[in-house]
């Protein structure tokens, strides 16, 4: 079992929780192969308020957090800015195959994509849209190997 949690950031969600439609899709999806969420929150578009999120998340014991929203070009989507500056490093592959698996799936939207997997400390962090679809996508790339990439952050020694 994995310990997650999930900062779903939209100023639309976070004024109207009615319109949140990622966090019963994490829930399901995570329940489906035994993990937990340990924290939810929902932001807006703020530097701050990600930070924040993400720190009450980690101070939760989430051992991965799902930051969604905030991945696209425009001068809103603060979220990969954020989780950039705290990582001590990027996971290119998660973004790599993010990307890919989305224009297979016929979104040209996603070679604007900053979606993303990034370490802190012996924790992880994964950034992506902030739609269902696009976090479906990023919960399967990762639940394959998801317990052994956490096993990897504590240092545990790989096994062939």
């Amino acid at each position: 079992m994995v310990y997650w949690g999930l900062v779903v950031t939209s100023g639309r969600v976070k004024e109207n929780p009615g319109l949140d439609r990622v966090t019963p899709l994490v829930k399901r999806v995570l329940g489906e192969h035994g993990h937990s969420l340990v924290y939810k929150a929902v932001v807006g578009n703020d530097r701050v308020e990600i930070l924040y999120a993400i720190t009450s998340a980690l101070m939760a014991g989430a051992e991965v957090v799902l930051v969604t929203g905030g991945t696209g070009p425009g001068p809103r989507d603060v979220s990969v800015d954020v989780v950039e500056r705290i990582a001590d490093r990027a996971l290119p592959g998660v973004g790599e195959e993010f990307r890919r698996r989305s224009l297979g799936r016929g979104v040209a939207n996603a070679v604007m994509s900053r979606a993303g997997g990034y370490v802190f400390g012996d924790r992880l962090i994964l950034v992506s849209p902030g739609s269902p679809d696009a976090v479906e996508t990023m919960l399967e790339l990762v639940l394959p190997v998801v317990e052994h990439l956490v096993e990897q952050l504590r240092g545990r020694p790989h096994h062939h």
